[in-house]
């Protein structure tokens, strides 16, 4: 009876852990949770991919800034960043050193900056929309300057 115990046990534990290795998840649906580091994207092609990576990089230098994203559109660049817990009492001394160190590097850029989670939410699907092909340049710069808008909104 032990025995029958056991290996009904064993194979529950095998047959839960083979169900969750086929389940793929999307960034966007952890992106609260844990770290996404999603690739900078750009919404024209092949424009300005090197920029956003170089803008990726600066960001991702701040001690205070454990998750970056960064989608570069025509006009507007978002970059948007997580804080580390602890760090997040210094909110506002964070986003003027980095825009003030965005604004030095990258002059020509037209940055907009937010630590807000919907926004980071928000960029997230975007880069994952972008990158799966469901969302074309066009649709994907539109979207860009709706997030942008709603930042604004949010100020």
């Amino acid at each position: 009876m032990v025995y029958i115990i056991r290996l009904m046990l064993i194979a529950c534990v095998l047959f839960m852990g083979s169900c969750s290795q086929d389940q793929k998840v999307k960034d966007s649906q952890l992106a609260l949770m844990k770290t996404t580091n999603p690739n900078p994207t750009v919404t024209a092609k092949n424009k300005g991919k090197d920029n956003a990576i170089n803008i990726e990089k600066e960001v991702s230098s701040f001690d205070e800034i454990y998750d970056v994203a960064v989608v570069k559109g025509k006009k507007a660049t978002l970059v948007v960043y997580k804080v580390k817990h602890m760090k997040r009492f210094k909110m506002k001394k964070i986003e003027k050193d980095l825009n003030k160190t965005l604004e030095e590097h990258f002059p020509k850029e037209n940055f907009t900056v937010s630590s807000d989670y919907k926004v980071f939410l928000e960029a997230v699907r975007l880069v994952e929309r972008k990158n799966n092909g469901t969302l074309s340049d066009k649709k994907a710069e539109k979207r860009l300057n709706e997030i942008v808008k709603m930042t604004g909104d949010m100020k």
